[in-house]
């Protein structure tokens, strides 16, 4: 009875995020989760219920749910035989305005909890929170800045049909590379200018936007935090981003390989460490250029572990047709200084600002699960101790590939990774590969237009 009294009290910070809807008028209230997706699952409700009760409950069943809706042949084995329900409680530092809405709404992310009040394994913040205490117990704070990209499509309500750029102002779509042009981002200026808009109503901490090299693609940088912070600002951003593009009769698509003849679309993830003050950078050495002992054995940690840890880098059948067709996406875990065809790239600046930057987790991975996986990774590094390879100069594609080349494939090194498997949660692992085999399974039953058409009477 203590406990269950103990998991019913407010949060640190309730009181004042209940002041905080007060204050703001505030008439429903979203309650976000993120799912192994990272679409927002939850319920809508009154702030008026909200204010005196402390966060609802879902079935925990919706981590163990497809993109399809379906489920797994273990659901069962993966949920309680109950199929009980979660406890979720608000995180208060993640409320926000949901500056799109009607009425005067908020949305906050909830954490999930069993009944007994322990953190729910299946939840991709209680996954990376698992990891972030790994680190604090070495005293250590990792820090990571996203940068993501994303494709602006013409709204398509027929799957069999090719996506095709919008037109912009001009009234033309683009047909030519237009990398880190202005023009061509200010051809968008009335979706993008909504877009700063909802963001800034929202306190998202987007830095700076560019046009990358595909037809209307574009990226977003996130000041550098910790990593929860970053991880549920990308969450918040690519539903933002989505609203304000169908504002304006268009698509934006967070899909890895969207387009056959375009590039993917990725979220490279800078990453350094500091200590408990957050003010010493323990990846950098004595002097500029050179790297620490952490700083090593973390860069091997993530060259040894990150194929393993591909189908949660790459969570989609969609996602290896950017790995393996993208023209710059990393072919191996090769690194190198300001060497963008590595997989592994380290920028060349200041003592403090010593990170590296991993270019392996495509624009359509969960941002919780992508920071969880990219830090354990490391921290197994830091563990073993391991020594990384000699920075690779010239271009890494002569290396060869290097990495999975299917789900199925990831998959199947993630099962065999008992390191990974124990830092990550052995069900957590369990439930995303059932969940990730059950789609590949939907996606494999499916005939392509191209078998259709070059198959049908030609075999």
């Amino acid at each position: 009875m203590a406990r269950k009294k103990n998991a019913a009290q407010p949060a640190p910070g309730e009181n004042k995020l209940l002041r905080w809807l007060k204050e703001r008028r505030i008439t429903e209230v979203e309650c976000l989760v993120p799912d192994f997706t990272g679409n927002a699952r939850g319920k809508i409700i009154p702030a008026a219920k909200f204010s005196h009760d402390y966060g609802t409950r879902l079935p925990e069943g919706i981590f163990v749910t497809t993109v399809t809706g379906d489920y797994p042949d273990e659901y069962y084995e993966l949920v309680q035989p109950t199929d009980s329900d979660m406890y979720l409680r608000p995180a208060p530092e993640t409320v926000r305005m949901v500056p799109w809405a009607a009425d005067s709404t908020a949305q906050v992310i909830h954490d999930c909890f069993t009944r007994d009040g322990k953190p729910h394994d299946l939840a991709p913040r209680n996954v990376l929170r698992r990891v972030l205490a790994l680190y604090e117990e070495l005293g250590m704070r990792p820090i990571v800045a996203p940068e993501l990209e994303f494709f602006l499509v013409q709204k398509n309500t027929d799957p069999d049909f090719p996506l095709q750029p919008p037109a912009g102002r001009s009234g033309r779509p683009e047909t030519a590379r237009q990398s880190y042009s202005i023009d061509a981002v200010n051809e968008f200026d009335p979706i993008l200018d909504l877009m700063y808009d909802y963001c800034d109503a929202m306190e998202l901490d987007v830095d700076t936007l560019v046009h990358e090299s595909g037809a209307a693609q574009l990226e977003v940088n996130f000041i550098h935090d910790d990593p929860m912070s970053r991880a549920d600002q990308v969450f918040l951003f690519k539903r933002t981003m989505r609203e304000a593009a169908l504002r304006h009769g268009v698509y934006a698509t967070f899909l890895a390989k969207p387009m056959e003849n375009e590039p993917g679309s990725s979220m490279h993830i800078h990453q350094s460490m500091v200590d408990e003050s957050g003010k010493k950078n323990l990846f950098a050495g004595r002097k500029d250029g050179e790297h620490s002992k952490l700083f090593q054995h973390y860069l091997a940690g993530l060259q040894k572990y990150v194929p393993m840890a591909m189908s949660i880098f790459a969570p989609n059948v969609n996602s290896y047709r950017r790995l393996a067709f993208g023209e710059v996406s990393p072919k191996n875990v090769q690194w190198g200084y300001d060497n963008r065809t590595c997989g592994f790239r380290v920028p060349v600046d200041s003592l403090d600002n010593t990170r590296v930057e991993s270019r392996f987790a495509g624009s359509d991975a969960n941002p919780y699960l992508a920071m969880a996986a990219t830090l354990a990774c490391g921290y197994l590094g830091i563990r073993e101790k391991l020594t990384p390879t000699e920075p690779f100069s010239g271009s890494a594609a002569e290396a060869g590939y290097e990495l999975p080349r299917s789900l199925e494939e990831s998959l199947q090194l993630l099962a065999a990774c008992r390191p990974l498997r124990e830092l990550l949660g052995t069900r957590f692992v369990e439930a995303f590969i059932a969940v990730k085999q059950k789609e590949y399974q939907t996606y494999f039953r499916v005939i392509s237009s191209w078998e259709r058409e070059f198959l049908l009477l030609n075999v």
